[in-house]
């Protein structure tokens, strides 16, 4: 009789081990699959204008961004209350981005793909021109597709710019120079 107790704990702890090893090596194939910026907890895979996307971003060509929406498509950068419609301008928001903004990048963190839109939390970073230290902000992104997910339609950004500013050391009324 006093075996049983002992063999059951035995076999609650292997399998205890066992989901343990399986629960990472799932997370670290998901994790590698991915590139790093799965969603924890999940095994889905970042989708492909995502990445296309944070790699236009943290790009030098302007017009890579653009090339990612739809030619009615919008980006709408909530922080600082503009729209931009269509390539052009939004080709034309990502080179003032990067005159204003030395080493501008966004590290994409988690994603999450729902229908045709996909929530994006990121990292949003760089260091405003003439402010005295660089900003590393939390930003999510809601990106809506088109019907076949290969370009974007409408992209919405939120994150906090009193914390750019703050962390720039810039004051909360610093607007940037005319272009």
């Amino acid at each position: 009789m006093a075996s049983r107790p002992l063999r059951t704990l035995a076999v609650l702890t292997c399998t205890a081990a066992l989901c343990a090893t399986a629960t990472t090596t799932a997370h670290a194939t998901t994790v590698h699959a991915t590139g790093g910026h799965a969603a924890r907890g999940t095994d889905r895979r970042t989708p492909g204008i995502v990445t296309a996307w944070a790699r236009a971003w943290n790009g030098t060509d302007p017009a890579a961004l653009g090339a990612l929406f739809t030619a009615d498509g919008t980006y709408t950068d909530e922080a600082v209350a503009v729209t931009f419609r269509g390539q052009g301008e939004i080709a034309g928001w990502k080179a003032r981005a990067d005159t204003l903004i030395a080493d501008v990048r966004v590290t994409v963190r988690a994603t999450r793909l729902d229908g045709d839109r996909v929530t994006v939390r990121a990292l949003y970073s760089g260091h405003l021109k003439g402010a005295p230290k660089p900003f590393a902000v939390p930003m999510t992104t809601v990106l809506d597709l088109d019907a076949h997910h290969c370009r974007i339609v409408s992209d919405r950004d939120h994150y906090s710019l009193a914390a750019v500013l703050s962390q720039s050391g810039l004051p909360a009324d610093w607007t940037p120079p005319a272009p």
